[in-house]
């Protein structure tokens, strides 16, 4: 396991947008997949996009695409969420993960089990 910490949650307006940070402290990108979840009260987390480190191809779930970006500064061991038109079922609280072994993403990019490492979370809450 490694320290993940995510930061950039707040209340915002809906259409407005939102930049969520996640650091991974002492942990150098190679071949890794980063992820965001989301989680509701009362809903499952789920899947929101992640990255897969060593080229940058990237995920997203059916209700954030074209909406949400996911990105990365390897140098700072640091991945993005930029979320754009949010909406008022976008609120949830935000979690960023990271799979530490030397794999893609691939499609089990959403896969909670793969991940062994994660944030406390960051509130995004977005009202209409």
């Amino acid at each position: 396991q490694v320290p993940v910490v995510e930061s950039g949650g707040g209340s915002v307006q809906a259409g407005e947008s939102l930049r969520l940070s996640c650091v991974v402290s002492g942990f150098t990108f190679t071949e890794n997949c980063m992820a965001w979840f989301r989680q509701a009260p009362g809903k499952e987390r789920e899947g929101v996009a992640a990255i897969s480190t060593r080229y940058g191809a990237t995920y997203r779930s059916d209700s954030v695409e074209g909406r949400f970006t996911v990105s990365q500064d390897k140098e700072r061991s640091t991945v993005y969420l930029q979320m754009n038109s949010l909406k008022p079922e976008d609120s949830a609280m935000y979690y960023c993960a990271a799979d530490t072994f030397r794999r893609p993403c691939g499609t089990s990019w959403r896969t909670l089990g793969r991940f062994g490492s994660w944030g406390q979370g960051t509130q995004v809450t977005v009202s209409s």
